[in-house]
């Protein structure tokens, strides 16, 4: 791989190019659905191609190919370079490139058993098993059960003498029960409805994991639901379950935070962001108890890696410090914008064939204290919302609206009480975090993995991975969904 990354840069070199790079990208992936008691589908699919960057005349310019020689990559290359001088007569700003040391380095992800290496037959016996358990009550009419594994070897290569050999794994697993009675539909899902329990880990995941010991709870629930009221809409305290305190991270804070939507380059795709550059270390986000951290280096995150694809080294920044809002998710080439020296490593790419860009990182909200029991101690007539159902917000992220699969009603014993359906809540980005007075401790952390975020023209898909507490909203409008 060295020979073809050397080969690649000395061509842009040769083509007037200041800077440029190479991610060569060999990509396995397997998907597994079982749907009442029937294969879904197997899917496993390998991809082997690269994309190359180059700067000319102060601009980008880039190519790909799925087509791995040294002809193609000299013909990939001039291309690239060819791309980056049109794009020149058109500049507005010269590209300018934070630094970052240069690396010769192998980095792996952490994990004990290849999933690709586990039979079909043992994967497809353990979504059985949940199956046929949600399946006794016949009023589940849906049963669904999937694993999820990918695996992706890269090879990033700069003109600044930067080679990184990468291999990252990613596994997932998850189900959902839908029950059906007199033309009401109800559904339950497990641990979230995004991605299942998904993280950088190998098969392990699966076997140590707690998706069987909850089956019969999700069954029931979704039974339970078909003949539980709708939740009656006004103002009240709220407590978001991990799940869908989750998605509440991702989207009002972590795609607002993301500098090239910010800066309206991501304008066409979900919209551009409320944070605005006069905002940085300005604006109250959220209560004093607020603190949002990006951590590239997490174990287990879904964007956990070792570099991102500019070749920063992963690290762990503040994006909100005690409520303040004091920093963006950037890249190398707009950091200057944020006022800061280097990247925070947020620059990746969906495969080799798209320009990398910047993305959401794992962006966890810390733990403060007091455990589940406590809180629901202090919150008498709160309403407990849990997993998320569907979600809306505006071109800005500031106002948004979220359906979840469950709420309950908090009684005066500190205990959950009535179960409703259908519930939502809503509210404004910055009002909703100032609101919040309670989060749990670290004993009731958890980090929960979102693997299908989508951003871009053409869209590209990302995963990352949110970590939270279960946490309390005062005075949220609350009500019935849909």
């Amino acid at each position: 791989m060295r020979d073809f990354a050397k080969l690649a840069l000395d061509t842009c070199l040769s083509e007037g190019a200041s800077y440029a790079d190479i991610r060569i990208i060999f990509s396995r992936r397997e998907d597994l659905v079982l749907r009442n008691g029937v294969l879904g589908h197997v899917n496993e699919s390998e991809t082997l191609g690269f994309g190359i960057r180059a700067i000319v005349r102060d601009s980008w310019g880039f190519a790909a190919s799925g087509e791995l020689n040294n002809e193609e990559i000299k013909k990939t290359a001039a291309l690239a370079c060819e791309t980056a001088r049109a794009s020149s007569t058109l500049m507005s700003e010269p590209v300018r490139m934070a630094d970052e040391p240069v690396y010769d380095t192998v980095w792996t992800t952490p994990y004990i058993i290849d999933p690709f290496k586990v039979s079909i037959e043992e994967k497809l016996g353990y979504l059985s098993q949940i199956d046929t358990t949600l399946r006794k009550d016949p009023k589940i009419k849906v049963a669904e059960s999937t694993m999820r594994f990918w695996n992706e070897h890269q090879w990033l290569a700069t003109t600044e003498g930067t080679f990184i050999d990468q291999n990252l794994m990613r596994s997932a697993a998850g189900y959902s029960a839908t029950a059906v009675e007199n033309g009401e539909m109800q559904r339950r899902s497990y641990p979230s409805s995004h991605g299942g329990l998904a993280m950088t880990m190998g098969y392990e995941l699966v076997r140590g994991s707690d998706l069987l010991e909850n089956v019969e709870r999700i069954r029931d629930e979704a039974v339970a639901l078909l003949s539980a009221p709708p939740l009656p809409s006004g103002k009240r305290d709220m407590i978001l379950d991990t799940a869908q305190l989750a998605l509440q991270i991702h989207e009002s804070c972590g795609h607002a935070s993301e500098l090239d939507r910010v800066l309206g380059s991501e304008a066409n795709y979900a919209g551009r962001s409320f944070l605005t550059l006069e905002k940085l270390g300005e604006l109250k986000y959220g209560s004093g108890i607020v603190n949002l951290v990006i951590d590239g280096t997490i174990p287990g995150g879904l964007a956990t890696v070792g570099f991102d694809d500019d070749g920063v080294r992963a690290s762990r920044n503040y994006l909100v410090k005690n409520g303040l809002f004091v920093g963006y998710m950037t890249n190398r080439e707009l950091a200057h914008v944020a006022r800061e020296e280097r990247s925070r490593g947020c620059n990746r790419a969906d495969g080799y064939e798209n320009l990398p860009m910047i993305r959401q990182n794992n962006l966890s909200l810390l733990p403060h204290k007091g455990s589940f029991e406590e809180l629901l101690a202090d919150s008498p007539g709160a309403i407990y919302m849990v997993n998320n159902k569907s979600w809306s917000i505006d071109q800005l992220r500031v106002n948004f609206q979220f359906g979840c699969e469950a709420a309950y009603e908090v009684t005066k014993s500190g205990k959950l009480g009535k179960m409703y359906k259908n519930p939502n809540y809503q509210g404004l980005t910055t009002e909703f975090w100032n609101s919040c007075d309670f989060i749990c401790g670290p004993e009731e952390w958890v980090l929960l993995g979102v693997t299908n975020c989508g951003k871009g023209q053409p869209g590209q898909g990302a995963e990352m991975s949110h970590g939270c507490a279960p946490s309390r909203f005062r005075s949220v409008t609350v009500g019935i969904g849909n």
